[in-house]
């Protein structure tokens, strides 16, 4: 990396928790973060995952370790935090990336699955900006905080009523905590994904949905998790990304500009 990019996109000395960072998209995101000079936190619930992700991670330059996560209490976020800076001094950057999904017809969504889905999704991200935030806020030197929203939170998809309305809710709560901290250099935005193959999507991407998702992508494909990259470096950067803050930054192959 020339030194002008470096001034403007390194993150050396920089700490950032991935929370998700075992699966394919924020993994990607982290192994981006760690080649940039960040030491990356993977958080997540399998330890083997991460191993994975990690060998990447080392492979490609970077630097990093696992802490496994417990996102249902904010206790359980709280010592993840706890952990992070005992062990690395810090944090600077926080990727929330956990997410669930269903293709329930409506009418048969159980509660049960209703409410699992909102507690990965929304609520995670409720309790990690708050525990996360406050630390960031009081720390008064700054920071980032990156949201993985989702397309469907801008355009309704169909047969995905609860994860829509999750991401909507993110989406939200993203521009709401931007506003609020905006005074403190605490940048909160939206990362939102166009289609991109990952684990909680794959079994709902049957051959008539893959067929309706790539004749409303004028690019005429589906993303690559390295394609997300670029967007979280000028996320995550205090320099480049300095200014930016309650946006929604779309990476979909054009999707969103499609109508007729």
């Amino acid at each position: 990396m020339s030194d002008y990019l470096n001034s403007l996109f390194g993150l050396e000395n920089k700490v950032a928790v991935v929370i998700g960072g075992t699966g394919e998209l924020c993994g990607a995101m982290a192994k981006g973060l760690a080649q940039a000079g960040a030491e990356v936190v993977l958080v997540g619930r399998s330890q083997e995952k991460a191993g994975a992700r990690l060998s990447k991670i080392a492979e490609a330059g970077g630097s990093g370790y696992f802490v496994a996560g417990d996102l249902s209490s904010k206790d359980g976020v709280q010592a993840i935090l706890d952990a992070v800076v005992e062990r690395s001094g810090k944090v600077d950057i926080l990727v929330n990336g956990a997410g669930a999904n269903a293709a329930t017809p409506f009418f048969e969504i159980p509660e049960r699955e209703w409410n699992r889905i909102y507690d990965i999704n929304l609520n995670a991200v409720f309790r990690s900006c708050q525990i996360f935030g406050e630390y960031l806020v009081k720390r008064g030197e700054g920071g980032s905080i990156i949201n993985v929203g989702s397309m469907s939170a801008i355009i309704p998809l169909s047969r995905v009523f609860t994860y829509s309305s999750t991401k909507a809710a993110v989406h939200n709560l993203s521009k709401n905590l931007a506003r609020e901290w905006a005074e403190e250099k605490v940048r909160v935005n939206t990362l939102v994904p166009g289609f991109f193959p990952a684990e909680q999507n794959r079994k709902i991407l049957s051959p008539d949905r893959v067929e309706a998702i790539m004749g409303h992508t004028p690019m005429n494909r589906f993303g690559n998790s390295d394609e997300l990259i670029g967007v979280t470096l000028l996320l995550a950067s205090d320099n480049a990304g300095s200014f930016i803050t309650g946006t929604e930054m779309v990476v979909d192959g054009g999707y969103a500009a499609m109508t007729i």
